[in-house]
């Protein structure tokens, strides 16, 4: 009987921190298309639209560094809470504003809550199940994206041409107030939890820990990684409706096709979420890496639609795998001490990334480089990281998490 209700809470706390999750990508996903919508009403040009997805990923770079470490001084669960806040309140207002400068500082603040629930959430689902099943778990858990993702793509596709952007935006913040009321009765992680009757080192000692010589290989390896999956993910993925307007098509079409590489993520995650427990986090992590890099090749290359969207589909399908495997991958790195406060730090040197990838593309178009130069960095950044894990990550399938 006790087995039935631990499946239960396990398919609730996938649930309750998924919602999170699909929040989180719908909102990334919508702000690629609003971009396209805020250039046309606003006159940007290349270099502030790509400040917009850069400040993002700034306020989600001090938002992983921040609360991933809060996350072990006050719990997994309060600053999920904390987190999801922020990020639905700073949407809805977004909404009402008209200036670029007003729609930056709300993008940091959004981008804060965002990069702080991601990995929290994974440390505190993976702290929750068991050792057999955590990496399919997590992995399931990213899924979400994909599901967060696709609304973001039909909203898009269907309000932002016909009601314009700010409808858009408060669609994406109502629902985030209901996963706020279910997360009340989540209860915290039973790691965190049993680590509460020990004393607390202090933040600074957390940091220095995660830079221990005993971890200090896992952490290189994670930061690099980190760096360059998140520098070659928001590169492509925030300019991929602007791409496929550089190469002639209409808003319209493009948000449609767009649409239909989204849909790839799916079978990306659940082909990843079986993977991982069968063949191991490293081959999952390598393999997709190594398939995120040709698609990304041939994506720049692409002359003809056909070959677009093949490799647009591929490169989706296989980018959002090796993200789930990554998220499994971190915080089993560390243990429960020091574990929000390692995953943190990573996602946020990721995010560093994160800000660099849409800069570096804003600034290259202005200087008329081609789409296939661009894509050729993105390629070779994710090549450097499936090297990287390769040669000096640890295989963590089926080891219990490390008190």
């Amino acid at each position: 009987m006790g087995k039935k209700n631990k499946s239960v809470s396990e398919r609730k706390l996938l649930g309750i921190a998924g919602m999170g999750w699909m929040f989180d990508a719908m909102d990334v996903g919508m702000l690629s298309f609003i971009v396209v919508a805020l250039a046309q009403e606003w006159n940007l040009s290349p270099q502030e639209i790509g400040w917009i997805g850069s400040v993002n990923s700034i306020g989600m770079a001090v938002g992983a560094f921040v609360f991933g470490i809060l996350a072990d001084r006050i719990g997994r669960k309060s600053v999920f809470m904390i987190t999801l806040l922020l990020f639905s309140i700073g949407s809805g207002v977004s909404a009402l504003v008209s200036s670029l400068v007003l729609f930056l500082i709300l993008r940091f603040i959004i981008g804060m809550g965002l990069g702080g629930e991601l990995p929290v959430a994974s440390t505190l689902v993976s702290e929750s199940v068991p050792a057999e099943k955590r990496g399919r778990v997590v992995v399931l858990l990213e899924s979400f994206w994909a599901g967060g993702w696709l609304i973001a793509a039909l909203i898009s596709y269907f309000v932002i041409p016909e009601f314009g952007w700010r409808i858009a935006l408060v669609l994406s913040a109502l629902p985030a107030f209901y996963a706020l009321y279910l997360r009340l009765n989540l209860p915290d992680s039973p790691k965190y939890l049993s680590q509460q009757k020990q004393e607390k080192p202090t933040i600074w000692q957390n940091i220095k820990r995660v830079w221990a010589k005993k971890y200090r290989r896992q952490t290189i390896t994670l930061w690099i990684l980190w760096f360059c999956v998140v520098f070659s993910y928001y590169g492509m993925f925030l300019w991929l409706p602007s791409v496929m307007t550089m190469k002639g098509f209409s808003m319209i079409k493009s948000f449609q096709y767009v649409l239909i590489m989204t849909l790839a993520q799916l079978p990306g995650y659940f082909t990843a979420a079986w993977f991982i427990e069968k063949m191991g986090r490293k081959f999952v992590l390598v393999t997709y890496l190594i398939g995120t890099a040709l698609s990304a090749y041939f994506f720049g290359n692409a002359e003809d639609l056909s070959w677009l969207i093949i490799s647009g589909i591929f490169l989706s399908f296989f980018n959002l795998g090796a993200w789930g495997a990554l998220y499994a991958y971190t915080p089993e790195q560390y243990p429960t001490s020091i574990r929000g406060s390692g995953a943190g730090m990573a996602a946020a040197i990721g995010r560093v990334g994160g800000v660099l990838g849409p800069l570096l593309v804003g600034y290259m178009v202005t200087q008329k480089s081609s789409i296939t130069t661009i894509f050729t960095i993105f390629t070779i950044s994710v090549l450097i990281g499936a090297f990287v894990v390769w040669f000096f990550g640890k295989e963590t399938k089926n080891t219990e998490l490390a008190e």
